[in-house]
C-alpha cells in the first residue's frame, strides 16, 4: 500500500471514529434519564400522592398538626383511592339563603409544573353572612391539567366534618374532587351546588 492509500485509510478511519462517537454521544443524551426521575410526556398517566404524603402537605399548608388532619384525609382516601393532583389555595364567601363562593390556589400534580386555578359558584346557603378560609383540594382520577378547568357539580349530602375541618365532593364525569375546608368555611350548603374552575377570575359566579 502507498502512502497515498494509507494517508486516505487514515483519514476514513478518523471520520468513521467521528461519526461513532456523535452516534454514541446522541445515543447517550436521548437515553432515559436514571430511575426515580419519572420525566413527564404528555398523554403520560399521573402519577398518585400516598397518604402520608397527603397528610404532610396538607398539614404544612394549613399549619396544623398532622393529627388534626389525619381523620378527614383518611375518609377521602377510603371513599376515592389515591388523589393524582390537589389543589392549594384560599377562598371567601357568603350567603343570605344563596351562597356565594370564590376562590384561587394553585393545582400541583407530580412532575409537572404548578397551574393557577380559579374558582367561583352558588350554593344553597344555611346561614347568613360571610368568611375567608384555607381550602385544599384532592383531585381523584386527573390525569391531564386540562381537566380541571369546568364546572363541578356538588353530590348533595356528602358534607363530613372532623377536627374542624369540612369534606365534600364534587364529581363531574370521571374526576371527583374533594376540598377540605377550615372552620365554617365548610358550610354544609358548599355541597348544594357547583364550582366552575378556570385560568380566570369571573366576576360572574354563574
Amino acid at each position: 500500500m502507498n502512502r497515498r492509500d494509507v494517508l486516505l485509510a487514515s483519514l476514513g478511519a478518523g471520520a468513521g471514529a467521528a461519526v461513532v462517537s456523535r452516534a454514541a454521544w446522541a445515543q447517550e443524551a436521548m437515553s432515559p434519564v436514571t430511575a426515580g426521575t419519572h420525566p413527564y410526556s404528555p398523554g403520560a398517566k399521573a402519577e398518585p400522592y400516598s397518604q402520608t404524603e397527603i397528610v404532610r402537605r396538607a398539614s404544612n399548608f394549613f399549619g396544623v398538626a398532622a393529627q388534626t388532619l389525619a381523620g378527614v384525609i383518611e375518609k377521602a382516601f377510603k371513599d376515592n383511592g389515591l388523589p393524582t393532583g390537589y389543589i392549594a389555595g384560599t377562598e371567601i364567601a357568603g350567603a343570605v339563603v344563596v351562597g356565594l363562593r370564590y376562590g384561587k390556589g394553585e393545582l400541583y400534580m407530580k412532575h409537572r409544573a404548578p397551574e393557577r386555578v380559579f374558582w367561583q359558584g352558588p350554593s344553597a346557603g344555611f346561614d347568613f353572612g360571610g368568611n375567608g378560609s384555607r381550602v385544599f383540594t384532592l383531585c381523584y382520577n386527573l390525569q391531564d391539567e386540562e381537566q380541571i378547568y369546568r364546572r363541578f357539580p356538588g353530590v348533595e349530602g356528602s358534607i363530613y366534618f372532623v377536627a374542624g375541618f369540612g369534606l365534600n365532593y364534587q364529581r363531574a364525569d370521571a374526576v371527583t374532587l374533594a376540598p377540605i375546608r377550615t372552620g365554617v368555611g365548610a358550610r354544609a350548603g358548599a355541597s348544594l351546588g357547583y364550582l366552575d374552575y378556570s385560568r380566570t377570575r369571573h366576576i360572574s359566579p354563574l
